[in-house]
């Protein structure tokens, strides 16, 4: 198969579906390929992620406890 025939098979694919589709296509199937290779990592990605939002959660918690005692504590103080 030359060039000659790879550039007109193209040509006809092109013709029949369209730009507009071939770029729909092409995004479709780039999404499924990174939805598969996110699958075969498995879930460690995840996991880490998961666990650095707990974590944040769990400062994000911590801070806004800190700072409610902090005020409370000084409201006190003012008579």
């Amino acid at each position: 198969m030359s060039i000659t025939h790879i550039v007109l098979l193209l040509l006809v694919v092109v013709l029949i579906f369209g730009t507009k589709k071939l770029r729909n296509i092409g995004s479709d199937l780039g999404g499924a390929m990174r939805d598969f290779k996110k699958g075969m990592d498995g879930g460690e990605e995840d996991e880490q992620r998961r666990r650095d939002a707990e974590k944040l959660r769990a400062d994000n918690t911590a801070t806004q406890e800190n700072v409610r005692r902090d005020s409370t504590e000084t409201h006190d103080r003012n008579p």
